[in-house]
């Protein structure tokens, strides 16, 4: 099942006005021998994948992706690509689903008034008739993914204007699943119940198919070689000097009852005004928050509770470096620092674990295991593209 899409949100139309201010990471772009390490990716600053785990006929357009990604668009994702697909059409090339807009065929599930402003044939039937272009797979690859850096530049260049905190991936995937007026006119860019002509059932697929692709991305990511987790800055190695003291949180404890600015869902009293705080402390050097979210593979997350953050120095899916990483480790001092009057339960960053009881064992806090669920090679499951700040209350 698709959302149907706001007039205002028929990308290609909402977006041009944003079109003019793209953001732009003129960076150079690697494909690692898949032979001998299976992987993809950009050389700096992009998740790479494991070619090995994604899906067959991913792998035959993975060229294709790469090199569109080289030459025309090297902010976009190939990792957050080949998972988009995988929601859209479980890399079915002619998969079709009926909704208002008329209908959606191919990889990227494209209806067939955005499929002809890409430059595809009209559809000569409704569905398309087997051998249309659109169930082309490397016609349809080279189409859908001017369509995904369209969008996912009009929406960088949005929450760059309004301060949104969403990741431009994430809104460029939100764009499509529901249209780019959820972005547009929603508080957070992804909307809540009764937002942006949003309403339950909305909101319920939005998360979904978020959820659903970021799964798809922890699978199918790359195992870099990361740091090790045996070592790092311990407390006072990063600079705080600049940074505010923290206001304690001073309310009782609560359920999940405020909404939450990160996502559709919904944060305790103390999260929130933590947030607000680290927010308020670290500004643009925080490059996305997660808060909210469902973590069926892990039972015992605070995140489904409303009490957990995912605070990213920089994008999903990388191992920072330079100022990035240095940002992260002021986050986690500062975080660290004022852990009682802001609630903090745990903190995991950079492959380590700390909480109030576990002192320093060979580096800041402890070495982070994993919990036996989390692959700790990974940026994600090691937690090195992230700060996981769980709270008390």
């Amino acid at each position: 099942m698709r959302v149907p899409h706001l007039v205002l949100a028929v990308c290609v139309v909402a977006l041009a006005a944003f079109l003019a201010i793209q953001a732009v990471f003129v960076l150079p772009f690697m494909v690692r021998n898949t032979n001998q390490g299976a992987v993809a990716g950009a050389a700096t600053g992009q998740a790479t994948f494991d070619i090995a785990k994604i899906p067959p006929l991913a792998r035959e357009m993975a060229p294709i992706i790469t090199s569109f990604v080289a030459t025309d668009c090297p902010e976009l994702n190939p990792l957050r690509v080949i998972a988009e697909v995988q929601a859209e059409s479980g890399w079915r090339p002619t998969a079709w689903s009926n909704d208002s807009n008329g209908g959606a065929a191919g990889l990227l599930q494209i209806n067939q008034a955005n499929w002809k402003n890409l430059g595809g044939q009209a559809w000569a039937s409704v569905p398309p008739p087997s051998g249309a272009d659109i169930f082309d797979p490397a016609i349809h690859m080279r189409l859908g993914l001017k369509f995904l850096c369209s969008n996912l530049r009009g929406m960088t260049a949005h929450i760059k204007q309004t301060g949104k905190s969403l990741e431009p991936h994430d809104a460029m995937s939100v764009c499509h699943i529901a249209g780019c007026g959820r972005v547009l006119l929603s508080r957070t860019g992804i909307p809540q119940s009764g937002e942006a002509g949003c309403g339950d059932e909305c909101v319920s697929l939005i998360r979904r198919y978020l959820d659903n692709i970021r799964k798809y991305e922890r699978e199918w990511a790359a195992a870099e070689s990361a740091p090790s987790g045996d070592g790092g800055p311990v407390p006072g190695g990063a600079d705080l000097a600049g940074l505010p003291a923290s206001v304690p949180f001073a309310g009782p404890p609560t359920g999940c009852v405020v909404d939450d600015p990160t996502t559709a869902g919904c944060l305790t009293a103390a999260t929130a005004h933590a947030l607000q705080q680290l927010r308020s402390a670290f500004g643009p050097q925080i490059a996305s928050v997660s808060c909210y979210g469902a973590r069926p593979e892990t039972p015992f997350s605070d995140h489904p509770t409303g009490k957990a953050c995912d605070v990213f120095p920089d994008r999903f899916g990388v191992f920072p470096a330079g100022e990035r990483l240095a940002a992260g480790w002021r986050m986690a001092s500062w975080t660290r620092a004022y852990a009682g009057p802001l609630k903090i339960r745990y903190i995991i960053w950079q492959g380590r674990y700390w909480d109030p009881t576990t002192g320093d064992q060979g580096g800041w806090g402890e070495k982070y295991t994993g919990a036996g669920v989390y692959d700790v090679t990974n940026p994600t499951g090691g937690h090195y593209d992230h700060l996981h700040i769980s709270f008390t209350a």
